[in-house]
């Protein structure tokens, strides 16, 4: 038996964009990604490490897009909800199929198909070993998933928040399109938000600095990067207060 990498991390949130989870394809979701992703999120699990997760609505509807294409704000935002709910649901059965026990977790209630979210419920979930994926958001409109990550990530008493993306950290422009572009290692709340590097929304990064949350920038696309990360290894950039 294979033995496992050490961690001080006992709980944490994993945060990833619904895009992540289209593969190669343009919209929707592509079941072979959903299940590398939930395999890198089992791998996690079997650290003993407890998972929280948020998963975005945007490989299926983006409220603010609908919002700028005429679509009432507040009823796009609702939409977009729902999306995420979808790619919990899909999340959840992937990560059911490799063994592990995981509850979908919902801000707008939906009893057919989640939970409504009961933040002592939800830890008693985690204390349980079970992954928890919260959808549809904070419930309110005008508020995006990454801040529905940085709310649950402080009630469920999260050591840090893991935001998976397409690049290995935080640079100072986009790395795809400037081959000088430098990556931080570190850096700060404060300066993430005056220099507008659009690492998550204002919110979100006021609410995890105000909580003196840590914040980690890896790339999703690295195989096993997830949980080399929380190993200590790997490239990634840590948001401080």
């Amino acid at each position: 038996m294979t033995e496992q990498p050490q961690t001080t991390f006992k709980r944490v949130m994993l945060k990833i964009s619904g895009e992540a989870l289209m593969g190669d394809q343009g919209y929707g979701l592509h079941p072979p990604t959903v299940e590398r992703i939930a395999r890198e999120v089992k791998s996690v699990h079997d650290m003993g490490v407890e998972i929280c997760m948020v998963i975005g609505g945007g490989n299926i509807f983006r409220g603010l897009a609908g919002s700028a294409q005429g679509m009432e704000r507040t009823t796009a935002d609702y939409m977009g909800m729902l999306a995420t709910v979808m790619n919990a649901l899909a999340m959840q059965s992937a990560l059911e199929e490799l063994g592990v026990f995981t509850r979908v977790i919902s801000a707008i209630r939906m009893d057919e198909v989640a939970e409504p979210y009961i933040r002592r419920r939800a830890v008693r979930h985690l204390e349980k070993k079970r992954v928890c994926i919260f959808a549809a958001g904070t419930g309110n409109p005008y508020f995006t998933t990454d801040t529905a990550s940085s709310l649950r990530a402080n009630e469920m008493a999260c050591e840090a928040i893991f935001m998976g993306k397409q690049v290995d950290g935080i640079y100072d422009s986009d790395p795809k399109t400037n081959p000088d572009a430098k990556r931080f290692d570190k850096i700060s709340y404060d300066d993430v938000l005056r220099d507008n590097l659009k690492v998550m929304d204002a919110s979100a990064i006021a609410l995890a600095r105000d909580n003196k949350m840590p914040l980690i920038v890896f790339s999703l696309n690295e195989p096993g990067g997830f949980r080399g990360i929380l190993a200590g290894e790997g490239t990634y950039t840590e948001v401080h207060a």
